[in-house]
């Protein structure tokens, strides 16, 4: 008997309000056999929720007596782990991992496979309907389903109440809208800073000098793409820098939240470091310390033969007044580096150049503002919690 079953997890606060959701289909791959909704808990993190819903369809999968299992999530943590291509740091998820394999290892094929987001739309309600469930008090375990899992002894129980009537990916939380009422068309600018690369490792002044992620930033991409696509916004478009390190975290993205392509932006490119391009701040400090000063403490001095963040902020600014009239009222994804971001987060802040300095921003980092006609707003700076997985 062949099955084919779809999986997503989720965590309203990551950690927060957690839940899994799983549908089995029949070998056709359209009549349903089961969905299985399950409450995680109050204090779980999206990848463990992803977890939950790879157990629990494995485990569904063995007890309606299957041999053949095809398997898609749009989680690449999990599907990279499990297939033994990523190791798992985690403890809670290597507890996950070995009894998920336990019922893996009883069929007589197995597959897991990544799958877009977008076509990842049945789990994905599944997984809000459990996290709604979670929130109105039900406790750990199944809450639609026909599998005989019960809840693990060490979660600790909490009051059972009925799901709550509410729409798939709501939220309890109050958004923006909830206290500064109608404010016309608000372009949101989701704001992703590249994962690493070798020069950012040896910490060199990296502008436009064309490098590749390393291993480790593209894992930190991917990572970066997942935590995006779990918060359930709607995107509308994908724009990037054009240089490489950009461009590939960028298209993470694009396949994790199911978007074809991606506009490249050419004023979105890091600031020209001029001279001072491939040094590190201890070599230029040993070398043209005068300079380095007035530039760190005065945004009009340009590097050496290179540019000034006062200028960088101009040409991001109208970067942005460009691309907020283009699509007005949408929500962009934009995939740049540390300037231009901070470029964004000082104009949503309508501040000095004291901006530069005062924020810090990692690599791989999430950022989001919000922009209008006669306002602005930012709503996160440097989220990295996506990335403790890969410590």
């Amino acid at each position: 008997m062949k099955v084919i079953i779809y999986a997503d997890g989720g965590s309203r606060g990551n950690p927060g309000t957690a839940g899994s959701g799983t549908v089995i289909y029949a070998a056709d791959g359209k009549t349903i056999l089961d969905e299985i909704v399950y409450v995680v808990g109050k204090k779980s993190t999206n990848n463990v929720a992803e977890y939950y819903g790879l157990l629990r369809g494995v485990e569904r999968a063995a007890e309606l007596g299957a041999t053949e299992v095809e398997f898609f999530m749009d989680s690449k943590l999990v599907v990279e782990q499990i297939n033994g291509r990523w190791k798992i740091k985690h403890p809670d998820m290597q507890k996950l991992a070995v009894e998920a394999r336990k019922y893996i290892n009883t069929f007589d094929s197995f597959s897991l496979s990544w799958v877009a987001r977008a076509k990842n739309s049945v789990a994905d309600k599944l997984s809000n309907d459990a996290m709604d469930a979670c929130a109105a008090g039900h406790p750990v375990g199944i809450v639609r389903g026909n599998s005989k899992s019960v809840a693990p002894e060490e979660q600790e129980d909490e009051a059972v109440a009925e799901p709550a009537e509410t729409t798939a990916g709501s939220s309890t939380s109050l958004q923006p809208q909830d206290w500064m009422g109608d404010r016309g068309d608000v372009t949101r600018f989701v704001l992703l800073r590249h994962g690493q690369t070798q020069m950012s490792v040896d910490k060199q002044y990296s502008g436009h000098t064309d490098i590749e992620l390393t291993e480790r930033g593209q894992k930190q991409a991917l990572a970066a793409a997942q935590a995006i696509a779990n918060r359930g916004i709607e995107f509308d478009v994908i724009v990037s820098s054009p240089l490489k390190r950009c461009q590939q975290t960028a298209q993470a993205a694009a396949q994790a939240l199911g978007i074809d392509e991606v506009e490249t932006v050419e004023d979105l490119i890091e600031l020209d470091f001029g001279k001072w391009e491939g040094e590190s701040f201890d070599e230029v400090g040993k070398r043209d310390s005068d300079r380095l000063q007035e530039w760190m403490t005065d945004s009009s001095v340009s590097c050496p033969d290179g540019e000034s963040l006062q200028q960088l902020h101009k040409r991001v600014r109208k970067v942005r007044k460009e691309l907020q009239e283009r699509y007005a009222g949408k929500t962009l994804l934009v995939v740049t580096h540390v300037n231009p971001i901070k470029s964004f987060i000082r104009q949503a802040l309508d501040g000095n150049a004291a901006v530069f300095e005062k924020v810090f921003l990692g690599v791989a980092s999430i950022s989001d503002v919000e922009f209008w006609s006669d306002g602005s707003l930012v709503r996160c700076v440097n989220d990295v919690g996506h990335l403790g997985a890969l410590e």
